[in-house]
């Protein structure tokens, strides 16, 4: 016990029933340590409560007894005081005084010792408090983006689901565990296309032979997730570290699924200003709209890579991002396609990475609204020497570039029937930006003439312009029952020796000309609830249904796809999937 708890006592224990309020106060003070040491312990919060309780009945007390306590008796002149004492006797005078001025005493401890014990009361209530709330900057944070949805791009910074969390005994830090099961079943209806995540820029061709074999069916488990996320109060603000992972770096066609780190990451700073090192999902990502599948759909934005990152609050419901990001350069050519890593001939390959890709992202809430815009800047090279490229040795360099925005509209602005649904419109348009929209181009960022006959005289690297939009929207029927419909479109250019690529090749059935892709979906939440505000959590359980159709064309059409092909593609497909949060 500290030595301001033995004076408080001693304080309290000075007047009349002082005894009891400092029994109390000593056992509250002597428990406050151990309040303080075990956090959110259930033993303690009740032992908090009930000296609350005990604090408050003698509080009541002291207040009655105040109260009943009679008034002194007014002082009369010495004369007339005199003169009426003479009848009842000088005895009489000096008992009646006597008892007056004792109430008066007894009245004025009572009342102090009621203040005493208001004082305590509050104590308990503000440990009480901090027992039981939530400990300041290790709530959940404001997610990045609008990537809060089941399919490959859900977030990882997503703060919706709470998870299995929990305060370490004795320290500022809390610690989550959270995830998902999932598991997905379908059917395909055209060519035969053995994947859970099928990338609408690969999907197999007209009269190809996976076209020619038709659509089965398969089921996977491997996007189920598991993760661990930490928060913890410093003097520099919070600290918020994440490991996450899911068991998608197999193939689809095995059982045996192989775990894959998505998220490992750590980020500092109080909630205006932030900064982000690690591994995480990149500054360009949009989801945009809900899906069942675990794919990259056409328009959206799925990438991880390591990074640094800032982020600012600039305003009520603006935030601003800054961000540095490992590169990626991938580009056909009639040799084949090439990224850092790939082959030619044996030798090392010729695509470079120069410079870290350099992204910025401005996004505003308010009240349902949701604008949002981005950009980024990278640097693409061709770089022959010490390869087995078979031309002079030289390197080209070519920049590129792009910005995407979107809108999300609450429609409750045009009728209260409409609840929480959504619109979404998102549009982008670039040049050398295919590792983000793998959906349209399969990562194809550039085309190159290395391997025809005009690389002899230089070696050129066209940045690929490409340019989409989508249009989405989530209705919701009831807070259990919900639907997302969509339609995207995307195009990309090409130079015209680009149609020189061998017929049938890889390098000329990779450059999709322009791609459709529709959505529509059925998902049941059974737990599900709508609050206060007209949001709707979802809640942990989801069933869904959902069909999807997507076209692409090549460039050259048949002529580069090649004989008894149409020089496009169709996939019809319709899933069902079912995911359980925790």
């Amino acid at each position: 016990m500290t030595r301001a708890a033995r004076r408080q006592g001693a304080r309290l224990a000075a007047g009349p029933g002082g005894r009891a309020a400092c029994l109390g106060l000593l056992a509250l003070l002597a428990g406050i340590p151990e309040a303080r040491a075990q956090g959110g312990d259930a033993a303690t919060i009740l032992e908090l409560r009930r000296q609350l309780d005990a604090l408050q009945r003698r509080l009541d007390q002291l207040e009655s007894r105040s109260a009943r306590a009679p008034a002194p008796a007014p002082r009369r002149p010495r004369g007339e005081a005199a003169a009426a004492a003479a009848p009842a006797g000088a005895a009489t005078v000096r008992s009646a005084q006597a008892e007056a001025e004792a109430a008066a005493r007894e009245a004025r401890a009572a009342a102090a010792e009621a203040r005493a014990a208001r004082q305590e009361a509050q104590q308990v209530q503000a440990l009480t408090a901090a027992a039981t709330g939530p400990v300041p900057g290790l709530e959940p944070p404001d997610p990045v983006g609008r990537q809060n949805f089941v399919g490959e791009g859900g977030d990882a910074l997503r703060s919706d689901l709470p998870g299995i969390a929990f305060r370490v005994p004795g320290t500022d830090s809390q610690v989550r565990l959270y995830g998902f099961a999932k598991v997905t079943g379908w059917q395909d209806f055209n060519g035969r296309n053995q994947s859970d995540a099928p990338a609408p820029s690969l999907i197999p061709l007209t009269g190809g032979a996976a076209d020619q074999q038709g659509g089965d069916f398969g089921m996977s488990g491997r996007f189920s997730r598991i993760g661990l996320d930490t928060r913890t109060l410093t003097g520099w603000g919070t600290l918020e570290t994440r490991l996450e992972g899911d068991f998608g770096g197999g193939s689809a066609l095995e059982n045996n699924a192989v775990f894959r780190l998505r998220q490992a990451w750590g980020e500092i700073g109080p909630p205006q200003f932030k900064v982000l090192a690690g591994f995480t999902n990149s500054l360009w990502n949009e989801g945009l709209f809900e899906t069942i599948i675990d794919a990259t759909n056409l328009n959206q934005s799925f990438v991880r890579q390591v990074q640094l990152r800032v982020t600012g609050r600039l305003a009520p419901g603006l935030t601003g991002q800054f961000s540095i990001e490992a590169p990626d350069t991938n580009y056909v050519s009639a040799d084949g396609v090439f990224a850092p890593t790939a082959r030619l001939q044996g030798g090392a390959s010729p695509a470079f990475n120069r410079m870290p890709d350099v992204l910025g992202r401005l996004t505003y809430r308010e009240a349902g609204w949701e604008l949002g815009l981005r950009g980024l800047v990278r640097g693409l090279q061709a770089n022959t020497n010490g390869t087995n490229a078979g031309v002079p040795a030289q390197s080209v360099d070519a920049t590129g570039w792009g910005f995407a925005g979107h809108v999300r509209v609450p429609m409750r602005l045009l009728s209260d029937r409409l609840g929480p649904d959504e619109l979404v419109l998102g549009t982008y348009y670039g040049e050398g930006i295919g590792r983000y929209f793998f959906g349209s181009s399969g990562g194809i960022d550039a085309v190159s003439n290395l391997g025809l006959p005009g690389a002899q005289a230089g070696v050129t690297l066209n940045p690929i312009p490409t340019w989409g939009a989508t249009v989405a929207y989530r209705r919701f029927w009831t807070p259990q029952w919900r639907s997302n419909l969509s339609y995207s479109w995307s195009r990309q250019d090409f130079p015209s020796y680009a149609l020189l690529y061998a017929p049938g090749s890889a390098a000329a059935t990779a450059l999709n000309r322009e791609l459709q892709q529709v959505f529509a979906n059925l998902i049941w939440s059974p737990f599900a609830e709508q609050g206060a505000d007209g949001r709707v959590n979802t809640g942990w359980l989801d069933v869904g249904l959902e069909y999807l159709f997507t076209r692409r064309d090549i460039y050259g059409g048949s002529l580069a796809t090649g004989p008894g092909t149409a020089g496009h593609g169709i996939a019809n497909r319709l899933l069902f999937g079912v995911i359980a949060r925790f």
